[in-house]
């Protein structure tokens, strides 16, 4: 409702056209009624007025006040039959200017059900040990990787211990006291934010990440005890909807608070070339604000709290229906199937619902340029033609019908492009 009452950009220079129109309208009208009243050969009043009333009929813009709305109300119904929801008319025109989408990593491109596949355990630790310290370190978390280290634990019969004074870092990890024990569980730059060395670690945390793993490094009073790696799966329609924003000419980019490593394996089984790696929440918006400051038209589809405010940031945010209430808030499009096909398809919905607005805007000026003259008695002279009122009311109806037809004639088209 809200979209379909709203107002796109376009619409707005309309609103400015017919502004200047309607006054325009009422001068030609007195023009023409002077020449025909006045004019010593033309001298009639009745024709003058006959005249005067059929500019002022013909001219009637209301194929130009419903070229735009008529167009957007189809193009967001449509777009709710397929499972797009859109929130205004301004988002629906500024789809198909985009040249970048940008895409989360994990719960968007990826399915974001993490497992554990590798437990690397330090010298004096078993891979036990490893898991039962961060699985205490988890359980108050509900970050994907915690979840998916306190399953496997759970998994293995492991009773998890509590811990005391836990704290949650943003975009890094976590930690608590355990045992009276520093512990801490998280992601390389945690690590070295806390100066803890991960150095002996390299080598076996670049052959997990570029295998496509995330890593966790866990760290015990201040040392790296083991490192814990889970992977997760592209879905199944991320490719294929990569594929066909490309196939638009457009840009296409990853953006993930994962190591580059990790980022860049998942970027290369979709064909993904740029990858922004290492980001952490509270700049992912930085990054989009960097990407339009470059010129770039800035599409942003994710699903995370932590994503809502590159959502917002973005010329145009597509949240996923399964997804959090806050990034769906954010967003400007909502896909309510978790299904990434509908971010190629809103772009293309966009596009035909310009290309209608464009048509019946074209048509409703081009019916003006041709019937006003026309009511003005031109053709009167040399071809005996004059249009009495009652035809030009019925010529102006004809112009809003026609422009209805034309945006009732995209729900034909787009029913037929997405059965082909």
């Amino acid at each position: 409702e809200e979209a379909q009452g709203s107002k796109a950009p376009i619409q707005r220079l309309a609103d400015k056209v017919a502004s200047v129109f309607v006054p325009s309208v009422f001068l030609v009208a007195f023009v023409t009624f002077a020449v025909w009243y006045f004019l010593p050969a033309q001298s009639n009043f009745s024709r003058a007025l006959i005249n005067f009333v059929s500019v002022l009929v013909i001219a009637c813009p209301c194929a130009l006040g419903l070229a735009t709305p008529t167009a957007i109300m189809v193009g967001t119904g449509l777009g709710a039959q397929s499972g797009i929801l859109i929130k205004g008319g301004e988002a629906l025109e500024k789809v198909h200017k985009l040249s970048v989408v940008v895409f989360d990593k994990t719960g968007t491109l990826t399915k974001g059900e993490l497992a554990v596949t590798d437990i690397v355990s330090g010298n004096g630790f078993d891979e036990k040990q490893v898991l039962s310290y961060s699985a205490a370190l988890e359980k108050n978390s509900e970050h994907p990787l915690a979840q998916a280290i306190l399953k496997k634990a759970q998994d293995s019969g492991i009773t998890i211990a509590a811990t005391e004074k836990f704290a949650i870092v943003s975009g890094m990890g976590a930690k608590a006291s355990f045992e009276n024990k520093s512990c801490l569980a998280g992601n390389r730059l945690f690590m070295s934010s806390e100066n803890i060395p991960v150095s002996d670690w390299d080598a076996q945390a670049e052959k997990l990440a570029g295998e496509g793993k995330t890593v966790v490094f866990v760290a015990l009073e201040k040392k790296v005890i083991g490192i814990i790696a889970l992977a997760d799966t592209p879905k199944a329609s991320a490719k294929q909807a990569i594929e066909n924003l490309k196939g638009r000419g457009l840009k296409v980019a990853m953006i993930t608070g994962d190591n580059a490593g990790t980022a860049k394996a998942i970027a290369a089984q979709l064909g993904i070339e740029k990858v922004l790696a290492d980001v952490l929440p509270g700049n992912k918006a930085d990054e989009i604000r960097n990407l339009q400051a470059a010129g770039e038209v800035v599409a942003m589809v994710g699903d995370g709290i932590n994503d809502a405010p590159a959502l917002a940031a973005a010329d145009v945010g597509m949240a996923i229906g399964a997804g959090t209430d806050v990034a769906i808030e954010a967003s400007d499009i909502t896909l309510i199937r978790d299904d990434l096909l509908g971010v190629p398809e809103a772009i293309r919905l966009s596009e035909s619902t310009m290309r209608v607005i464009k048509q019946n805007l074209f048509w409703a000026f081009f019916y003006n340029v041709i019937g006003i003259p026309i009511a003005a008695g031109v053709l009167y002279p040399s071809f005996g033609i004059v249009l009495s009122p009652e035809f030009a009311a019925a010529a102006m109806a004809l112009s809003s019908f026609s422009v209805v037809s034309n945006s009732l004639r995209l729900q034909r088209v787009w029913k037929k492009k997405r059965d082909m």
